[in-house]
């Protein structure tokens, strides 16, 4: 099986290297004037993010949004009343007073000739009806899990017995909410589209507009159910960064989301285009445990395991579109699919299942990565751990059977071509600051040189001045942005 897998291998590495998209040799689908003067929009003609009602029947192009509900002036929620909504807002937010402060003024308002009935018996009603209060945000949750495996007769070891805590949120609501954000409006695609310029050429700019975007379309329009509905990529990421827990020492793993229906500004600049997703447990164990296989194949299994749970809520909208309301106020149905996972070399490792040194993306050797080679993919991966012994598997190929990523759980998701690249500390900080900068600085005379220009470098818009070089301690992402730009015209 294995022998034929890869017979057929240099087809789909023709296809893979070479494809291309040119105006000419498309389908016809709907093309219309794109926003930019002389740049012609082809849509996708299946997935076409058509407006519907809340019930999911399409409506006319040209039809209004529904009417905004307002909300009754009366509605206090748990509270009841304005009275203890204010009394408890002010018990709690504003004076903060302690358990028994409260009690003690309850009491005295029960007591007092004009007061009447206090608002709340004691502590306890206050403090529950505080926490049956709707919050806007969504609410954080969080589960458990712990080793299952074999374990020794004796002197079992510590992180077997131990259970690692994760905290999340529902990522379909955080979608759901992000989706219908109306400070989006006019920001954000509802179909996935190619841009053609006058002498046509591709023209890239939004995640929308994006080769992958089209083809996973294309591959949902195979389930006539799915037309006319609006695929939403779910865009991951995560930076293993320690946290600090002031009650325990823990630490955490924060894992990020967003969708890629929102311009490339929305997202940068910080409007709730990427939410916290949640915070994932950092497996530890004594010094002794450190280089054991089982412990490190264990903490593997466990960061698949749990994301695979935290991403669960999604993968019924995988196959099944979801009504959702849209920032320009229309409801319409929505198609959740995996999507780019960005993160640093070593979490790519650990995302992908591969061996450290080689690349998530294609099986070159690690000898020689910029021979380059054929795509690695979920299929491909499938069939070594099929057919390969693991020492194999992992010393030819790169790949540990052990591992089972979490894509394998959710339609249409191939991690291999999901990985993309941080471009924090793979360009910024991997190509300038830790192989340009630590390179040049090899010649110490040379390096004073250099910093001696940067430092003299004039006040000029848009351009930080550096008035000691790059003589500075820790250097943060837009340390290295900044620097950059003084530092390359430096040396000439």
């Amino acid at each position: 099986m294995l022998l034929g897998f890869r017979v057929c291998m240099p087809a789909a590495i023709s296809s893979f290297h070479n494809f291309s998209f040119h105006k000419s040799g498309l389908p016809v689908h709907s093309q219309s004037t794109s926003p930019h003067e002389g740049v012609v929009r082809d849509y996708h003609d299946k997935l076409t993010g058509q407006k519907c009602d809340s019930n999911g029947q399409p409506i006319q192009p040209n039809s209004p949004p529904p009417p905004v509900s307002e909300k009754d002036p009366d509605d206090w929620g748990p509270y009841g009343n304005q009275l203890r909504f204010e009394t408890a807002e002010f018990i709690f937010q504003e004076a903060e007073m302690s358990a028994s402060k409260i009690d003690k003024l309850l009491y005295l308002w029960g007591g007092s000739s004009n007061g009447g009935q206090p608002p709340f018996s004691d502590h306890n009603e206050l403090y529950e009806t505080i926490d049956a209060t709707k919050l806007g945000d969504v609410r954080w949750d969080t589960f458990g899990l712990r080793y299952s495996g074999e374990r020794p007769t004796d002197n079992v070891p510590p992180w077997m017995d131990e259970v690692y805590e994760y905290w999340f949120r529902d990522p379909s609501t955080l979608v759901e909410n992000m989706f219908s954000n109306t400070e989006f409006d006019g920001e954000i695609d509802y179909a996935p589209y190619r841009d053609f310029t006058a002498d046509d050429k591709r023209r890239y700019q939004n995640f929308m507009s994006g080769d992958w975007a089209w083809s996973q379309a294309d591959i949902i329009a195979q389930d006539p159910s799915t037309h006319g509905s609006t695929f939403v990529p779910i865009i991951l990421g995560s930076d293993k960064t320690t946290v600090s827990v002031a009650t325990g020492q823990n630490d955490y793993w924060p894992v990020y989301i967003s969708i890629g229906n929102i311009h490339n500004n929305v997202r940068r600049a910080h409007r709730n285009g990427v939410e916290l997703l949640a915070f994932l447990a950092i497996p530890k164990a004594a010094k002794k445990y450190t280089d054991d296989p089982t412990f490190r194949r264990f903490k593997k299994q466990l960061f698949h395991a749990a994301m695979s749970r935290i991403l669960s809520p999604l993968k019924s909208g995988m196959t099944v579109p979801r009504v959702m309301k849209c920032p320009d106020g229309h409801f319409r149905r929505a198609i959740f699919g995996i999507g780019p996972y960005i993160a640093d070399y070593p979490e790519q490792v650990l995302v992908s299942g591969i061996v450290q040194n080689w690349c998530g993306r294609c099986v070159a050797s690690p000898d020689n990565l910029d021979a380059g080679g054929p795509p690695r993919t979920a299929q491909l991966m499938r069939a070594l751990i099929e057919e390969l012994q693991a020492g194999t598997a992992w010393d030819e190929w790169g790949v540990d059977v052990n591992v089972v990523p979490f894509t394998e759980d959710f339609p249409r998701a191939d991690i291999c071509q999901l990985l993309a690249p941080d471009i924090l500390h793979q360009l910024v900080k991997g190509g300038f600051k830790d192989h340009l900068v630590e390179w040049v600085a090899g010649a110490k005379e040379r390096m004073m040189d250099i910093d001696r220009r940067i430092a003299a470098a004039p006040p000029f818009p848009g351009l930080r001045r550096f008035p000691d070089g790059r003589g500075f301690s820790q250097w943060t992402g837009d340390d290295s942005k900044a620097l950059m730009k003084v530092c390359m015209p430096s040396p000439s």
